[in-house]
């Protein structure tokens, strides 16, 4: 991730100049996991291994639209993974791509 930044920064006339629709992504990647319900969204799903949106919303205590609306900005952030069987879809975690977030977060913290 953060070679992506290095490789689209660019310097002209001895300044950096930064690839700011790049930046907003990683910004909102991050944002996706820096938020209290998406956190114990992912937890639950880390504990169950796969779980439907129906699962999630009654363990919660949430709207089921809130539920889905969350999913859908983890999903977008790559954190969660979707499998169809059927009517039902199955949420699980994408693993390297936390992995990649966390190294990423470390990375900056040096």
């Amino acid at each position: 991730m953060s070679e992506l930044l290095v490789e689209k920064s660019v310097k002209a006339e001895g300044e950096l100049k930064i690839d700011v629709l790049t930046l907003k992504k990683a910004a909102l990647v991050l944002r996706a996991i820096n938020h209290k319900l998406r956190q114990q969204i992912l937890k639950l799903i880390q504990q169950k291994g796969e779980i439907t949106v129906t699962e999630i919303y009654v363990k919660l205590r949430l709207e089921q639209s809130v539920a889905s609306q969350h999913l859908a900005i983890l999903r977008k952030a790559g954190f969660v993974k979707t499998t169809r069987e059927g009517k039902f879809i199955y949420y699980s975690l994408h693993t390297d791509r936390l992995q990649q977030v966390h190294e990423f977060a470390q990375h900056l913290l040096k």
